[in-house]
């Protein structure tokens, strides 16, 4: 007795089989790269509004101390201020 084949319909269905499972595989696949991805993108945003954060942060009371510390020589080449004073006004205002 000769043998046959699968039939066509045995061939369109397991063609559908092979393709349902690449189709379920490849949404997992979609669904996990998008999860990992959209908590990349969260981690870089708090990381730029912290840096942000401290960019505002530090730059205020640098500017100031500059600002402060110019007024001081001023008043020290007026004489308002004499070197000791100059000196003891600059390392307060540098923390020092």
């Amino acid at each position: 007795m000769m043998r046959r084949g699968p039939g066509l319909m045995g061939m369109a269905a397991r063609t559908a089989v092979v393709a349902g499972t690449a189709t379920a595989v490849s949404g997992r696949v979609a669904r996990r790269q998008q999860q990992k991805y959209s908590g990349q993108d969260a981690a870089y945003m708090e990381q730029q509004a912290a840096a942000a954060q401290q960019g505002a942060m530090g730059a205020a009371p640098a500017e100031d101390e500059t600002a402060q510390i110019q007024k001081l020589a001023e008043l020290h080449a007026s004489g308002a201020l004499t070197d000791e004073e100059f000196a003891a006004a600059k390392a307060k205002v540098l923390g020092i």
